[in-house]
């Protein structure tokens, strides 16, 4: 530790650390532009100039390290001088905007420009001009000219983005920020770039000229998207959400958004809003009020149990709902004595967890970035879980090795220590592999006779050094037909290594969904035996059944073939080509719940803004359901009673986390290789069409990720094989299904593999992956 003198205070800080780290310690605030805590520095800014005893001018706070003994005055005349000189420069070329800026309320600039600014300018020659760019649908550019040359955008583009997007050319007074190429801005995590913005030039071209910050009312909430739990404010005028920004939360997600969470609040006030329950008669579609509704699907409910018995009616919840709803949608299905309850809709093995427990990260969120070796394996990391991706970035630009196992290696912008291409039918033959080369390495047996080859060697000589080490599951590898033989490899391999063995969680609410039952408990169906078909009565809480499942052709014609369907839903297109009766439920913004994130952390939150028309928040549409079925235990006032039924004993949850498999790793057998020449369909999830309320977000679909239509992505060795070239358009059929897809050759890919998207229209109509394809030129 060092001592340093800071106005007249004696502090002590870090060897290493700068003039600025010692302000922040001692509570005294330095102006500044570019400095930020979670960027490199840059010192381009000038504005955090103080005075150094025996320095001969001014020094930048921000880039000066403390010695033993400094002194520093950071308001003497000498520092508050500069300051206004720099002031002075940075407001040469500012246009004089302030009554139109979006940022007017919230700008750095104008918040230090009362404090060290003049009351004139002595400037009289023409301003500078910057011409406005436009970098995609989530950024907008449009008054450059504002722009201080802060850098605070490239860098987050380069350290915490992982590419660099923007850049500054030129000099002087020609420098500007730009694409360079005239491309567009296309991370994941562009948004918050906007945040880091000091002045307005950058901003959010969603809520541009939509409402001024001061008419805004600031309310907390969680995303409702991945397992991260994010958290939020969310900006309110006249009962409308207009804007998303990070709750800065250094355990979860620092003070970082990614673009899902921060730009979905537009598909809450979409026009395609359920707010008014509506009932299927005779074919059409006709509106009603509550009570009529819901006595109408309790009759239906009790007449179903009767006539086919209690276990003819089943529940498939969204895991995005909150553990308050799924709570009370399966104690309602089990008050009707059936068992049939599940969240797991795109799973294709449901023998991995175990009743009243959950599969978690094994780890906190925050030591995602203290790691040294991480087995990434079955997904895409930086577009299925974007912050957790940042993390992991940083912990590899300290040197950590991180290894993937995949059937595709995607850019996730940060370097790879190995990449194991292999198709999802060999995902457990090449874990064995790896557990093999460990089990080599250790001299101890291996749980099942495999052959490692140098990959596989690599890894597990990775695995087998550093201090810090983790095995992270991925949504395709806990939604894979063999997901009990990867958990029980992992498993085995984190035990021999000492990594800690983790699943990244599907959904904002997958790890409490599993907490609070809802899933098979005493023999019902899972949702794969309920959607194959036999339900008489089906209830489908927040789902999309076209999308939102392993195979949506066969769930389709299973819900039509029901003699009742109930769509719990905010969105009228979300399940009315399924569904017989629709009750209009409000989305995360106009109900109280509760997420458990990936590292088993509880949320709650709020109802931000008042329900949209006749809709009602889902945990009292099924309390009053239940009251009209004459089932006991539905009394609850608040959502905090239901919370407290639902995670009873919160001092127990811990315990009730864990990622242990069915069965040992010895006990498996390898399963067979697939026949010569079969192709297998890899069905990833895209990142904005997660789930509906980023498929309703017209700036999210506007996106680079969004907007290009579906494609079928192949090895070049596969498309030589087929006679196929790149932008062919080919017929890939499945089943009975086909479609007609623009061709891609993919610069890394695992042969015999085709790539075709889930969770879209256009490929809806294939089924369950993986599964065997046919492809030929159309």
């Amino acid at each position: 530790m060092l001592e340093i003198e800071l106005d007249g205070k004696k502090v002590e800080v870090l060897e290493g650390s700068t003039v600025m780290h010692a302000a922040d310690k001692a509570g005294t605030y330095i102006p500044h532009f570019c400095y930020h805590k979670k960027l490199s520095i840059a010192a381009n800014c000038r504005m955090c100039l103080v005075e150094v005893e025996k320095a001969p001018k001014p020094m930048p706070a921000c880039a000066t390290p403390v010695t033993q003994g400094m002194v520093v005055r950071t308001r003497s005349d000498k520092a508050v001088k500069a300051q206004r000189s720099v002031m002075e420069f940075l407001l040469i070329n500012h246009p004089l905007d302030c009554p139109i800026c979006d940022q007017g309320g919230e700008c750095q600039l104008q918040d230090l420009a009362v404090g060290y600014g003049g009351s004139s300018s002595r400037y009289a020659e023409e301003k500078r001009v910057v011409f406005h760019k436009d970098v995609g649908p989530l950024i907008s550019m449009e008054e450059m000219s504002r722009c201080i040359h802060c850098t605070r955008c490239v860098r987050f583009g380069q350290e915490m983005a992982g590419a660099m997007e923007l850049g500054m050319v030129h000099r002087g007074e020609h420098s500007e920020i730009t694409t360079v190429t005239g491309g567009t801005v296309d991370s994941e995590l562009s948004g918050n770039m906007i945040d880091l913005c000091p002045v307005g030039a950058l901003t959010s071209k969603p809520f541009r000229y939509s409402a001024r910050t001061w008419e805004l009312s600031r309310r907390k909430s969680v995303s409702p998207h991945d397992s991260t739990g994010a958290n939020l404010i969310v900006q309110v005028k006249a009962n409308r959400v207009m804007r998303v920004l990070p709750l800065e939360n250094e355990a979860v997600n620092e003070c970082w958004l990614a673009d899902r969470d921060r730009f979905s609040y537009e598909a809450l006030n979409s026009e395609d809003r359920l707010t008014t329950p509506m009932v299927k008669q005779d074919g059409r579609w006709q509106a009603t009020d509550w009570p009529t509704a819901l006595e109408y699907v309790a009759r239906s409910l009790r007449q179903i149990a009767e006539r086919h018995g209690a276990a003819a009616v089943g529940a498939l919840g969204s895991p995005h709902a909150t553990c308050e709803e799924l709570h009370l949608l399966a104690k309602l299905v089990r008050g009707l004595g059936s068992d049939n309850i599940d969240h797991r809709l795109r799973h294709r093995d449901f023998a991995v967890a175990e009743t009243g427990t959950a599969h978690w990260l094994g780890r906190s969120i925050a030591s995602l970035g203290e790691l040294d070796r991480v087995l990434v394996v079955g997904s895409n990391l930086r577009k299925d879980h974007p912050l957790f991706a940042m993390r992991l970035r940083q912990a590899a630009r300290r040197g950590a090795q991180v290894h993937g196992l995949h059937a595709v290696q995607d850019d996730w912008a940060m370097p790879m220590a190995s990449s194991l291409l292999v198709a999802p039918s060999g995902w457990v033959a090449a874990l064995a592999g790896i557990a093999a080369a460990v089990a080599t390495a250790q001299g101890v047996a291996a749980p099942v006779e495999a052959t490692a080859d140098d990959a596989a060697r690599a890894i597990a000589e990775s695995l087998l050094g550093g201090e810090h080490k983790a095995l992270l599951l991925g949504h395709l590898a806990a939604q894979h037909p063999q997901a009990s033989a990867i958990l029980a490899l992992v498993e085995w391999i984190g035990t021999r290594t000492g990594a800690t063995v983790g699943h990244l969680g599907e959904a904002a609410n997958s790890v409490g969904a599993a907490l609070v039952g809802a899933q098979p408990r005493d023999g019902g169906q899972d949702a794969g035996a309920m959607l194959a078909g036999g339900l008489k009565a089906a209830l489908l809480f927040g789902i999309e059944p076209a999308l939102d499942v392993a195979d949506p052709p066969t769930a389709l014609a299973a819900l039509r073939a029901a003699d009742l369907v109930v769509a719990f839903t905010a969105f009228k297109s979300a399940a009315i080509d399924a569904a017989d009766v629709l009750l209009p439920i409000t989305p995360f913004s106009e109900t109280s719940g509760s997420f458990v994130n990936a590292e088993g952390r509880v949320q709650s939150f709020h109802g931000v803004v008042k329900p949209l028309g006749e809709a009602r928040p889902g945990w009292k549409v099924l309390r009053v359901l239940a009251n009209q079925l004459g089932l006991p235990g539905f009394d609850f006032e608040t959502s905090e009673e239901v919370k407290a039924e639902a995670l009873a004993k919160p001092a127990l949850l811990p315990s009730r986390l864990h990622n242990r498999a069915p069965q040992a790793a010895e006990a498996l057998r390898l399963p067979a290789a697939p026949a010569d020449g079969a192709l297998e369909r890899l069905a990833e999830l895209p990142i904005y069409a997660s789930d509906v309320l980023v498929r309703r977000a017209p700036s999210l679909q506007a996106t680079a990720d969004a907007r290009q239509a579906p494609q079928a992505a192949v090895s070049a060795a596969l498309a030589a094989r087929l006679g196929l070239a790149d932008g062919d358009e080919v017929r890939v059929g499945q089943g009975d299904a086909a479609v007609v897809l623009p061709l891609r050759v993919h610069p890394a890919m695992a042969d015999h593999v085709v790539r075709v998207p889930a969770g879209l229209p256009l490929t809806a109509a294939l089924g369950a992956s993986p599964a065997a394809l046919r492809i030929e030129k159309a």
